[in-house]
């Protein structure tokens, strides 16, 4: 309750001009292409964070074979080391942009997804499982650290929490909700690698949303205010 405003909802509010949030609805749908960036950039986004940090360790369990305190405690550390790299690839892409560094995970996302998990699955040593997560996770930070600055970026400050909320919390319920469900059944159906092409075809979808995009750092709506 002690926090401040921002300065750009300040000035807003100030001016008058918030006045459109009354019909919130409304006002979003004012906004197609920004809504549907949203949905793009954070579909393959999610189901490469669920796979590689919720799901990680029933995977090294399941299919690796790992016991469930070896897999833990691999998750556990690499887990660790990926919430430090978030501030690190925060800051590069202040530098260098969102853009590049988005488009950085999508490409690496999509060359690399089959073949660390099927190197997972067949990883025998501890050493091993934690440098095929990490790296995972590594490129994942591409898009965990900066998705949401991105996203409040392509709204103004008038629409920009339901702007941003509304169509991530959907898209992640859709695919987020589902990866470790069809991991399972595609486990289950004897095909576990068309759960493998299935998070490559989603980071796929995602990278051309990030190549078509501007770099949000450079057109910010939060700028604009």
């Amino acid at each position: 309750r002690g926090l401040e405003e921002t300065p750009s909802f300040r000035a807003v509010h100030e001016r008058g001009t918030g006045a459109a949030t009354r019909a919130p609805m409304r006002e979003l749908l004012r906004y197609p292409r920004q809504i549907l960036t949203v949905v793009g950039l954070t579909a393959g986004g999610t189901v490469a964070f669920y796979t590689f940090t919720t799901y990680a360790q029933k995977f090294l369990v399941n299919t690796a074979g790992w016991s469930k305190a070896d897999a833990s405690r691999i998750s556990a550390l690499t887990l660790f080391l990926f919430m430090l790299l978030q501030p690190v690839v925060g800051h590069i892409s202040d530098r260098i942009g969102r853009r590049p560094v988005l488009i950085a995970f999508g490409v690496l996302g999509v060359l690399g997804t089959v073949p660390v998990l099927t190197a997972l699955a067949d990883a025998r040593s501890e050493t091993q499982a934690f440098l095929l997560l990490l790296a995972a996770l590594t490129a994942i930070s591409g898009y965990t650290a900066i998705n949401a600055v991105v996203k409040a970026e392509l709204f103004p400050t008038a629409i920009r929490t339901l702007g941003v909320a509304l169509p991530y919390a959907v898209t992640v319920s859709i695919f987020g909700g589902t990866a470790e469900y069809l991991a399972l059944w595609a486990k289950s159906a004897g095909h576990e690698p068309w759960y493998y092409w299935y998070v490559t075809a989603c980071i796929g979808l995602s990278l051309t949303v990030y190549v078509l995009m501007p770099d949000t750092k450079r057109t910010s709506a939060i700028a604009e205010n």
